[in-house]
């Protein structure tokens, strides 16, 4: 029985760019940045105190050619949409993160779920920003 996801990936620009952004700007850690015997360079990264959750940071670079003809042209447009990041202070993020110079295709807003932010990393990828508030909003 499959027990928890421990891994997943993402495909990024330019890897370089990807772990200072991650790490730099989001507050990540790394958790592994090593080049495999084959050349593939395996770059993973956390949230602060959860390294049992890693996103892979896959350079886009390292696809194979039909991969990278069909991904490349998405994540040059900033169309894909990787996951949803949480925060208990949204605002607080929201401010941090736009002194950082973080593309906000959304401020935060309320919505039915919560409230919600969007935001670009700079590598191709959009992602939500979210607080959950306790009463569902």
């Amino acid at each position: 029985m499959i027990s928890r996801l421990s891994h997943s990936t993402i495909y990024v620009l330019d890897q370089d760019k990807a772990r200072d952004f991650y790490v730099n700007v989001l507050g990540f850690s790394v958790h592994t940045d090593m080049l495999m015997p084959n050349g593939f360079r395996w770059l993973s990264v956390h949230t602060k105190g959860h390294a049992e959750n890693q996103i892979v940071l896959y350079g886009i670079e390292t696809a194979d050619a039909e991969v990278k003809a069909h991904l490349k042209p998405l994540l040059e447009a900033n169309k894909m949409g990787a996951g949803v990041f949480e925060t208990d202070d949204i605002d607080g993020t929201f401010r941090d993160l736009k002194a950082k110079e973080v593309t906000f295709l959304k401020e935060p807003t309320h919505e039915f779920y919560a409230i919600e932010a969007l935001f670009l990393d700079g590598c191709g990828n959009w992602f939500s920003l979210t607080e959950h508030r306790a009463n569902g909003a």
